[in-house]
């Protein structure tokens, strides 16, 4: 193979992972499948507790809420938190958001439910997603630069990280998860 062909088609591999990355933030032709058409699928929610990173801190990381209100992630220990990364255009994201408001409500008091979306378009995006939804417990805070992404190290969505009330992880779930399940709670209240 000719150096010439290599670099040709080493470039012509980067523009399309260049194009397929630029994509992720558009909004899906399809919208996202709806809680109410899970059924028997729900069963297919495959993301599992992973303890591997145990400890680590929870980022100091500003938050916005769609008033401009600002939650400092680092500053909010006191009690365990239950971070979700999520953005409107991600499926199983979407998927997972009618559980997490009801288990926010089942969870008032003991642990802080803190959803924070990733879509580059902020309110634009959440504020109608959130109205749409009519989430009783759940709060729209976002991170449109998706600082908190990088700094919780998981570039899959959703991720779902529990921290105790000293701010250090506990565990984490990468992609979706059933949280209707007494798994899911039975995990949460045992930290």
């Amino acid at each position: 193979m000719s150096l010439r062909f290599s670099l040709t088609r080493n470039a012509l591999i980067l523009i399309g992972l260049t194009a397929g990355l630029a994509a992720c933030d558009r909004e899906a032709t399809n919208p996202a499948q709806e809680q109410g058409e899970l059924g028997a699928e729900k069963s297919s929610l495959v993301g599992e507790i992973d303890r591997s990173r145990a400890g680590e801190l929870l980022p100091a990381v500003n938050v916005t809420g769609p008033d401009g209100e600002t939650l400092n992630l680092g500053a909010a220990q006191g009690q365990p938190i239950l971070l979700n990364l999520w953005a409107t255009w991600c499926a199983p994201c979407v998927v997972e958001m009618p559980m997490l408001d009801d288990l926010a409500g089942d969870l008032d008091g003991q642990v802080r439910l803190v959803t924070v979306s990733q879509d580059f378009q902020g309110a634009e995006k959440v504020v109608p997603f959130f109205k749409k939804k009519e989430f009783q417990n759940l709060e729209p805070w976002m991170d449109p630069q998706n600082e908190l992404g990088f700094s919780v190290g998981s570039e899959i969505m959703p991720v779902t990280v529990l921290y105790n009330a000293s701010g250090q992880e506990v565990w984490r779930v990468v992609g979706e998860y059933d949280w209707s399940s007494a798994e899911a709670r039975e995990a949460i209240l045992a930290e």
